[in-house]
């Protein structure tokens, strides 16, 4: 017999295993506070993430992924690689945030039966603003020009709707109509 995990049972340990630390952390001095306000949402993150996976849920991939994200670029800025990354920190923290949403895309696609490829446009876009802010150049260039053509998304997307109805349409016309007696 196949043993489902209980995605309510998850969420009630994270809860409370959550709040027992930060019940915790109010207690702690200054230092070891502050380690434990860097890796509090990277920790979390990964918790949500882990019971992605043991339950199969998509629900859990989302704010895994953005906590994960958001963690990573807390603990680069605030670690002992921060003295070292070249260019501006925030370009650094939006690429790893960016990161955080692929992040939900990959485990859904492994690990759940549909893929979240929504979280793929918000990754894209945070990305594309990381490697302006770092790099400038081409990615600023892209950046403007993204600015500037985003109704064409607009346009595309009604015209895509437009022809799906209609093509739709076409189609239920075509068949016999059936008799009922």
């Amino acid at each position: 017999m196949k043993h489902k995990i209980n995605g309510s049972l998850i969420g009630g340990l994270i809860l409370l295993i959550g709040g027992i630390l930060a019940l915790i952390s109010q207690f702690l001095s200054d230092s070891m506070s502050e380690f434990f306000a860097t890796y509090i949402l990277l920790g979390l993150g990964l918790v949500f993430i882990t019971a992605g996976i043991l339950t199969r849920e998509d629900g859990w991939f989302i704010p895994g992924g953005i906590l994960t994200g958001l963690g990573s670029g807390i603990v680069l800025l605030t670690g002992p690689w921060a003295d070292r990354l070249p260019g501006d920190e925030g370009g650094w923290f939006l690429l790893l945030f960016s990161a955080g949403f692929f992040l939900i895309t990959i485990m859904t696609a492994i690990f759940t039966e549909e893929t979240h490829w929504w979280a793929a446009i918000p990754g894209s876009i945070i990305g594309l603003v990381a490697l302006a802010v770092l790099y400038g150049g081409v990615f600023m260039n892209a950046l403007e020009w993204l600015g500037k053509l985003w109704p064409l998304a607009l346009i595309l997307a009604g015209i895509a709707i437009l022809w799906k109805m209609r093509h739709h349409s076409t189609d239920e016309d075509e068949k016999p109509l059936e008799k009922h007696t």
